[in-house]
């Protein structure tokens, strides 16, 4: 091949060669950012905004907003052995989920509601109610949530019952954890108050690092597998 053919043919090598490592060092040095309050839109465009625009305007409580949350995103009921308090490893690893997702909101208060099944008297599942729910907020407390936040513990006794029946029903037998309110008692607004913390915070928390692809990887995508 003649030499003024060959130039151009290594100029067009070289030159494809410095833009691939480039890229590949690019690539693998970098981690690219999904921008911030995308997860929170869920895929409606305007969302978030029309979501927010209803919390200032009093179309839509926070408090309950954010107890539907809580309820979507943590389990918020522990079940309990015939005639006892104590927390089983079924228990403590649903109480270890809603301690995580509890930490996330230091604004809001929490209440802990005991239950029992029928058998036995008012006043003696009343005191057992009362011994379930105690169980859980001791358990929540030792996993770092200030007890000041979980507002009350109450028993319900076997007053309220899943299943109306005479026998012993685990269903029954529970305990369960409701958002109640902010710290302070007072309603909060986007612009003003504990829930603007709650938004920005998880507004800027969005913005996640999305996986660092390598020079290799990425040198092989678009190729069949």
């Amino acid at each position: 091949m003649p030499i003024e053919r060959i130039k151009p043919v290594l100029a067009a090598t070289s030159a494809i060669a410095i833009l691939t490592a480039c890229s590949g060092a690019d690539v693998a040095s970098k981690s690219w950012f999904v921008e911030a309050g995308a997860q929170l839109d869920e895929g409606g465009l305007g969302q978030p905004t029309a979501y927010n625009t209803g919390v200032q305007n009093g179309q839509i409580n926070p408090t309950v907003a954010l107890a539907n949350r809580f309820n979507q995103e943590s389990q918020d009921t522990v079940n309990f052995a015939f005639n006892s308090a104590a927390l089983d490893n079924t228990a403590r690893a649903i109480l270890s989920q809603q301690a995580h997702w509890i930490g996330q909101f230091p604004e809001l208060r929490f209440r802990v509601y005991g239950h029992t099944d029928l058998v036995g008297s008012n006043a003696y599942n009343k005191r057992l109610g009362l011994r379930r729910a105690n169980a859980v907020v001791n358990y929540l407390v030792a996993s770092g949530i200030s007890r000041s936040r979980l507002e009350a513990v109450v028993s319900y006794g076997e007053t309220r019952p899943l299943i109306v029946t005479r026998a012993p029903e685990v269903r029954n037998r529970r305990t369960v954890t409701e958002v109640t309110g902010f710290v302070g008692g007072r309603k909060p607004t986007v612009l003003d108050g504990k829930y603007a913390q709650v938004v920005y915070r998880e507004y800027i928390g969005s913005a996640v690092p999305l996986p660092i692809i390598s020079a290799g990887t990425a040198g092989s995508i678009g190729e069949g597998t």
